[in-house]
């Protein structure tokens, strides 16, 4: 009697299968996630990347057009910089970008992306690996992706919260701080001079002993909408100081155009109108202002605020409601 022996499985055969499973595994995943060849052409892009971006797979398989579900202008995607081995230039392309990126650990980037079909903006976390063979070549490129805008939204409100003053809605003390290391570097690096402006609503503390504590918030809120106003370029920065005491940044501003700037301040509160029978000065609201200008490769910001300081305290001296601007010397030229 014969023994019938069962064929061995060919390893093609199976290795087709694993493959076939593979595909049929990232087509259902609810993670957004597509796939480049080695030509950066995609050759999947699952059910959830559809519901996504709003472009169905029909659209992009086989092509290399698929940044156009994520940008309004052409830009690679992670997936792409790892294809064409351009991986020095992610963190150029990216907000957020992981230093711990790698090709053996993945990389992992955020950024906001407009996606122009699905009509929404979101704020996505990115994380793209290399696929190679047995020999080293590079077979593919998996990018998957997560919605993360509640999340990043509810983030930037918190830093928001965390960087204005409550009562007046300009920047307090902490974020001035930060904005003016920030911008000293940017312009020391760019060869720009910048600009203190500092000012002090005059005769403050008569003014709420006069009409108490609530309609002096009320002034106070008044004073800074006009700042807001005033300090409106991109740069520019007015902040609440300490109690009725306020700071301007000027980037890019010599001492001419801070005097300007710090006249035109106390001409709009003057104009406010707001009475104030317990001043000295004038029978409403006024301020005094002392401007500091330097250039920051000659000088340090705590000198220029010094310098602002004592230019608001020749205002005051000098009977105030008044600019006073800092001397060249005290600012380093």
């Amino acid at each position: 009697m014969m023994t019938q022996r069962t064929p061995r499985p060919d390893p093609l055969d199976s290795a087709v299968a694993d493959q076939s499973f593979a595909i049929a595994l990232m087509q259902h995943l609810v993670v957004p996630t597509f796939v480049l060849d080695a030509e950066g052409k995609v050759s999947i892009w699952n059910r959830a990347c559809e519901r996504l971006t709003g472009v169905p797979a029909s659209e992009v398989l086989g092509t290399q057009d698929h940044g156009f579900a994520f940008y309004d202008d052409p830009r690679p995607c992670l997936a792409d910089l790892i294809a064409q081995g351009r991986t020095a230039e992610i963190e150029g392309f990216y907000a957020a970008y992981d230093a711990d990126s790698s090709s053996q650990l993945g990389f992992h980037v955020e950024n906001w992306c407009r996606m122009p079909r699905a009509g929404t903006r979101l704020y996505l976390a990115v994380d793209a690996g290399p696929i190679y063979d047995e020999a080293g070549h590079l077979v593919a490129v998996v990018e998957t992706l997560r919605d993360m805008t509640v999340q990043k939204e509810a983030q930037i409100q918190l830093e928001q919260l965390a960087s204005k003053d409550s009562l007046t809605g300009l920047a307090n003390r902490r974020a001035f701080d930060e904005r003016l290391a920030a911008e000293w570097r940017r312009c020391q690096r760019g060869g720009q001079m910048l600009s203190i402006i500092m000012m002090d609503v005059d005769h403050f503390k008569a003014y709420n002993d006069t009409y108490g504590h609530p309609q002096g918030d009320a002034c106070l809120r008044s004073v800074g909408s006009v700042l807001a106003g005033v300090a409106a370029r991109t740069g520019d920065l007015a902040a609440r100081y300490g109690g009725e005491e306020f700071v301007v940044v000027l980037p890019g501003t010599n001492a001419a155009g801070a005097r300007v700037v710090a006249e035109r301040i106390r001409t709009a509160i003057s104009a406010l109108d707001i009475p104030h029978v317990g001043s000295s000065v004038a029978e409403h609201v006024t301020v005094s202002l002392g401007t500091a200008s330097a250039d920051p490769s000659k000088l340090a910001a705590n000198a220029l605020m010094m310098a602002a300081d004592q230019a608001l305290y020749s205002a005051k001296t000098a009977g105030r409601n008044r600019v006073e601007t800092a001397s060249d010397l005290a600012c380093g030229g």
